[in-house]
């Protein structure tokens, strides 16, 4: 009897020798992978690997491999573009889905600061441009506008100074506070007819802005709009301002190149000094209504009497 006691107690002793050495390798491969972590049963790891997993499976992806790498947001099926890498040069193409996702907007300040970035091609399907998007892209000399653009935000090109042209889709309703300002390349640009404001600052400082051609919409004019355009020459309001505020305050001052703004309709309520240090001559419909001898402290003449 005492015999196989101690039999069977040499082989319990045995036993948990070996599983006492299994344990002891596997702590010294975790160790040597990674020192400061605690080692846990196996079955305490996998309660916590599963919850991590599972927020993991759920949570919106954050980038996207592309060349150069793009930050995003997805929402719903839509996709923003949130940033980019700053180190970014060349031409870009920004792609139309990710993941099987449409891209439909870039978001405020995505391309902020990207400095070596020549050109910008933005897909059909983005409807929006957010405030700041393309802030200080300083060597930018061409982007592409698709048709499906509704809105362009606050400074959204602001500072963008090797800008030389840009179109306006017809689809664009709305071009906010700034954000064309300082494009001092900028030498023309069309406003399509649904804008219906122009707001403030909009064009300020594009001192190189030689033409700009006003949809049929536009109702108002902003503060400092076009302040310091010194190359403009010559600017024709449509009709559909006559109604409203004709430019706010300031809105060509510091134009010095400005010598003719063409009305097309009656007169609208001027702003505060709008054409201050400027000499523009005012021409105007012989049948519109509302006009003086002079506007704004500018001569009024007909149009027939332009040079």
């Amino acid at each position: 009897m005492k015999k196989a006691l101690l039999l069977f107690a040499a082989l319990l002793v045995a036993g948990c020798g070996e599983k006492s050495s299994s344990e002891g390798s596997e702590s010294a491969g975790e160790k040597a992978t990674a020192p400061s972590e605690e080692v846990k049963p196996v079955e305490e790891k996998q309660q916590e690997v599963e919850p991590e997993e599972s927020v993991a499976a759920t949570k919106p992806t954050e980038a996207v491999s592309v060349s150069p790498n793009l930050k995003y947001e997805t929402e719903g099926d839509a996709v923003t573009i949130t940033a980019c890498d700053k180190n970014a040069s060349g031409a870009l193409t920004i792609p139309a889905t990710i993941e099987g996702h449409p891209v439909t907007s870039i978001g405020a300040s995505a391309f902020k600061n990207c400095t070596s970035l020549s050109s910008i091609t933005i897909p059909d399907g983005v409807t929006s441009i957010g405030g700041g998007a393309f802030i200080n892209c300083s060597i930018l000399t061409g982007i592409t506008i698709p048709d499906s653009v509704a809105s362009i935000g606050v400074e959204a090109f602001n500072g963008c100074n090797s800008l030389t042209s840009i179109t306006i889709p017809d689809n664009v309703t709305s071009i906010l506070e700034g954000a064309f300002a300082h494009c001092s390349s900028l030498t023309s640009i069309t406003i399509p007819d649904g804008v219906i404001s122009i707001e403030t600052d909009t064009f300020r400082d594009c001192t190189s802005l030689e033409s700009v051609t006003i949809g049929n919409g536009v109702t108002t004019i902003g503060r400092q709009a076009f302040h310091g355009c010194t190359s403009l020459t010559s600017i024709t309001i449509p009709d559909s301002l006559s109604q409203y505020r004709i430019i706010g305050d300031f809105a060509f001052c510091s134009c010095s190149s400005l010598t003719a703004v063409i009305f097309l309709g009656d007169a609208p309520r001027d702003g505060a000094q709008v054409f201050l240090e400027a000499t523009p001559t005012i021409y105007r419909k012989p049948e519109a209504k509302g006009w003086g001898d002079t506007f704004g402290g500018r001569p009024v003449k007909l149009i027939s009497e332009k040079p």
